[in-house]
């Protein structure tokens, strides 16, 4: 097969596998391109979505206790028996430990997200694909860096050796595919109406107004019916 005829393979649960590159506080910090706090929404909906669909999935940190922290909880979380792989090289790829884990899942397809884009993400994606042969997709909207022109650049320059450029709902859906597995179905909606926006409103109202499923909370939430305040005349 060659490469181009493999980057026209949609990606499924069972060809691909994803790595998680420094998602840390200090990381985090840098990043300018992308609101923080979306960056960690989409790290931790693609996370869960790797989880629904058990893909093999690894998790990688640089210098944790003398320089960047330690990785979102929410991320951890997902994964809680995943042990971290920890390095010194800002190139995930310089790590033994992860190429023997690329190497172990055996799936030639590998999804990155991680900060930052211009320095861990290029560094990963070209080395994994001039020596590991990997096919690498880039979770644009998973990834972050200084500024948005270094991590646009970024992206730029892993596209013209061959990233395929890509967003974390995309990614998710990609895997579910089809709306009648339903065995993946229930986990992908609560995936939805947590992490994606409007698209996940949209979902709550449908399933409340129009299928008259009980309201998304924790707890019942009592309405009191509107009382007309009288109108006093002038």
């Amino acid at each position: 097969m060659t490469n181009t005829t493999a980057k026209l393979e949609v990606l499924t649960p069972e060809n691909s596998q994803i790595i998680f590159i420094d998602h840390q506080p200090q990381m985090a910090f840098g990043v300018q391109s992308i609101d923080r706090q979306t960056l960690k929404n989409n790290v931790v909906g693609l996370a869960k979505g790797a989880k629904a669909f058990d893909i093999p999935t690894i998790i990688t940190t640089v210098e944790t206790e003398s320089f960047s922290g330690y990785t979102y909880p929410e991320l951890l979380d997902v994964f809680p028996e995943k042990k971290v792989l920890e390095r010194t090289s800002m190139n995930s790829w310089d790590d033994q430990k992860v190429r023997d884990q690329l190497a172990a899942n055996g799936r030639k397809k590998v999804i990155v997200a991680g900060l930052w884009t211009e320095v861990c993400n290029t560094t990963f994606a070209l080395c994994a694909m001039l020596e590991g042969e990997y096919e690498i997709y880039m979770v644009s909207d998973a990834s972050g860096g200084t500024s948005k022109e270094a991590h646009d650049m970024a992206m730029q320059r892993m596209i013209q050796a061959g990233v395929v450029p890509v967003t974390w709902q995309q990614v998710l859906l990609e895997w579910q595919r089809d709306w009648a597995r339903r065995d993946s179905y229930d986990a992908v909606m609560e995936i939805v109406k947590e992490h994606s926006g409007a698209y996940g409103m949209g979902v709550d109202y449908a399933y409340t107004m129009v299928h008259k499923a009980a309201q998304r909370t924790q707890t019942a939430h009592e309405a009191i019916a509107p009382v007309a305040a009288p109108v006093t005349a002038r």
